[in-house]
């Protein structure tokens, strides 16, 4: 045997593992995860119940929304973690559109317009992330750190560091009301993550989008304006931030601080949604299992008696296990 004959026997051993070892890692995820709902359905009081579960999906919907946009972050970025790409500043963001939402619809602005003012309060902090990464060259992880801080420096301007109440019929029915004995706020996640998953694996635009993110240079080559999709996918981010605000204050029937809290489950679960896909990289079916992994793990924890706090441990804990594993057993490029 020749070492030319060798060096490819090797190199198909070694890819060989690896795609074993992804396959272990996808269907290990699914195993904890199944393990983690059989535990608490036989230890915790009523987290089986359908009712407890649909409680699930519905508090589930702002954490998915900013998932969503997080993901399509990723996406389009790439989604390595020290140079891909990333928004620190969603969760921020949310805060602050919620802020303006709040304030002028306390102010007696017609609703529509405080949702609209909202919703281009998020699309513009986005706008100013691309505008960093995009044009100033800026590593998204700085990019968006700083503009964090300056979307939280905002959002205390606004409200003066207060709770600012708010109420309404149509907020009142957003958070209360139901559709076949769905809430609202379940049917608003239910039908976004079918959107999204049409939006991003079925359209001739998500499909751009991949390519974008996984050849970059192969995708400028093809035609296609990377810095175009890549400036989309932030101000796509800011404007589920938009969303998620609003049904944030129906939800609380106030603007409150302290939303940038969010950003770590964000992130655990745009990461960890990358483990369920077949090449590391987020998908929105993976995104939507993780959102509803964190749901039922706080949920578990809370009819459990356990305290809150070790729901962020463990948040903390899958991010730093999902960047260690995937980054290892993610196959190489060319």
């Amino acid at each position: 045997m020749t070492m030319t004959d060798t060096a490819p026997r090797a190199a198909r051993t070694g890819l060989t593992r690896k795609t074993l070892g992804a396959w272990a890692i996808r269907l290990g995820a699914l195993a904890m995860f199944a393990a983690i709902l059989i535990y608490f359905a036989a230890t915790a009081r009523g987290f089986a119940n359908p009712y407890n579960i649909m409680n699930v999906v519905e508090q589930s919907a702002i954490l998915g929304l900013l998932a969503f946009g997080m993901s399509v972050v990723l996406i389009g970025g790439g989604s390595e973690v020290q140079t891909g790409g990333i928004d620190l500043s969603l969760a921020a963001n949310t805060g602050l559109c919620a802020a303006v939402f709040a304030n002028l619809s306390q102010g007696g602005t017609p609703e529509a317009v405080a949702i609209a003012a909202a919703l281009a309060t998020g699309m513009a902090i986005g706008l100013l992330n691309a505008i960093a990464v995009v044009r100033l060259h800026i590593l998204p992880l700085l990019a968006t750190l700083a503009v964090m801080n300056i979307a939280a420096g905002l959002e205390l301007t606004v409200t003066q560091n207060t709770v600012i109440s708010v109420s309404s019929p149509f907020l009142m029915g957003l958070a209360m009301g139901s559709f076949l004995g769905i809430s609202s706020l379940a049917w608003v996640f239910i039908v976004f993550s079918a959107l999204m998953v049409w939006g991003v694996h079925f359209s001739r635009m998500g499909l751009r989008l991949y390519a974008v993110g996984g050849h970059r240079e192969a995708a400028r080559a093809s035609g296609l304006n990377v810095d175009r999709y890549v400036t989309g996918t932030y101000v796509f981010a800011g404007l589920c931030a938009g969303l998620a605000s609003v049904l944030i204050v129906a939800r609380l029937s106030s603007s409150t601080p302290g939303t940038g809290q969010l950003l770590l489950s964000v992130l655990a679960a745009s990461l960890l949604g990358t483990v369920f896909s077949r090449r590391f990289i987020p998908t929105m079916g993976g995104t939507i299992l993780s959102v509803l992994f964190i749901g039922f793990l706080a949920n578990g924890f809370q009819l459990s008696g356990v305290s809150s706090y070790w729901v962020n441990g463990v948040q903390g804990a899958l991010i730093l296990l999902v960047v260690a594993v995937t980054s290892f057993a993610r196959p190489s490029e060319g």
